[in-house]
């Protein structure tokens, strides 16, 4: 016991020191694995891909382990109930990675995880660390505001989006089903209702910066969404299911978090004019989710950033990546939601994600 413990110091000492050392915000740290929902009356299995980062990741603050029931071992969960078949969830994520690792360490050098011919749904995000990154910069700014970091996320956002789904649609397996894209909710929405430090160089004021990135936010979804529709993706508006309560709460005859839906064919201008303007007072802090006028669940960890979740872990960090094969926690879904779907962010993503699931495989 002694000789591996000490082993296994070997390995995690080096990587922690890496982690420790890089720039706060642009550390990386693969968690990849492997579940499959496991059906007693069945030994047919297909296979869903999911590439991106510490969202799909199911990223818990640990650097060893994830979350068991991630958003995409949900959307399993609901294709083994509409397949009555197993289905193997296979993540390969790296939490911290920008956009571009993402592309190139993910999707492109692990391509072969999609192209197996059980392959039926391929999933990615990317952005968020992006974004992340380029607002942590502008927080620290003095003097004259700089929105070049802001402008430069949102660019590289567009290319890398783009170019992951060029590249899926050439390499993924022919039988695949299904093509998905996931866009962002807003961490940290409630804490951004602050002035920045920097001042405007056209006003000499300080800006709110909820006022800045909000609107950046807002362009950077539409893409996702709108470059999704014109390339056979289909495009899961975590947006609007984390940011919004699901009831009308403005009296405008809808329902808040479908208000705020990417409506297709619809143009940016039009987007984000909805999400900064004439919807704004509708958008809360996912933090606090409201399902009804009296109940709200809490969509983000204590981080502020990373979907709360349900259930146990698994392996997925610095000692590797772990595979594993459960029976599903719902024998049977009924309505297309799980009773859990609205409690939980993973929840909430993985049946953003199914919505769009095929009726067969």
């Amino acid at each position: 016991m002694s000789i591996r413990f000490r082993r296994s110091l070997s390995v995690l000492l080096p990587a922690l020191a890496l982690l420790a050392q890089a720039p706060a915000g642009a550390s990386t740290l693969n968690q990849n694995a492997s579940w499959t929902i496991d059906r007693a009356s069945t030994s047919t299995r297909y296979r869903t891909v999911a590439y991106g980062d510490s969202i799909y990741a199911g990223y818990n603050g640990s650097v060893t382990s994830a979350a068991k029931y991630a958003a995409p071992v949900v959307n399993a969960e609901y294709l083994s109930a509409q397949w009555g078949t197993d289905v193997e969830s296979v993540r390969r994520t790296k939490s911290g990675a920008v956009a571009a690792d993402v592309y190139d360490n993910k999707i492109v050098a692990e391509r072969a995880y999609m192209q197996a011919s059980n392959t039926r749904v391929v999933t990615f995000e990317m952005c968020g660390n992006d974004g992340l990154q380029a607002r942590s910069a502008f927080k620290k700014q003095t003097g004259t505001c700089d929105y070049s970091g802001l402008t430069a996320a949102e660019n590289s956002c567009k290319r890398y989006v783009t170019a992951a789904m060029d590249f899926i649609n050439a390499n993924a397996y022919p039988g695949v089903k299904l093509k998905v894209i996931s866009n962002l909710h807003y961490p940290g929405y409630a804490t951004d209702n602050v002035q920045s430090s920097c001042r405007d160089a056209g006003t000499g004021a300080t800006v709110k910066m909820q006022d800045k990135f909000l609107p950046a936010l807002a362009r950077m979804n539409f893409m996702m969404c709108d470059v999704a529709r014109q390339k056979g993706f289909q495009c899961a508006d975590n947006f609007a299911q984390y940011m919004a309560a699901d009831y009308d709460s403005n009296g405008d005859g809808r329902i808040d978090s479908d208000a705020l839906r990417y409506v297709a064919g619809e143009t940016e201008a039009s987007y984000v004019a909805r999400i900064t303007a004439t919807l704004r007072g509708t958008l809360r802090d996912a933090n606090t989710h409201f399902v009804s006028a009296s109940s709200s669940y809490d969509y983000i960890q204590s981080d502020d950033t990373h979907p709360t979740y349900n259930g146990s872990t698994i392996r997925a960090g610095l000692f590797g990546s772990s595979s594993g094969s459960g029976a599903a926690r719902y024998s049977t879904i009924s309505g297309g939601k799980n009773p859990i779907w609205n409690q939980f962010g993973h929840e909430r993503i993985g049946w953003a994600v199914s919505t769009f699931n095929p009726a067969a495989p």
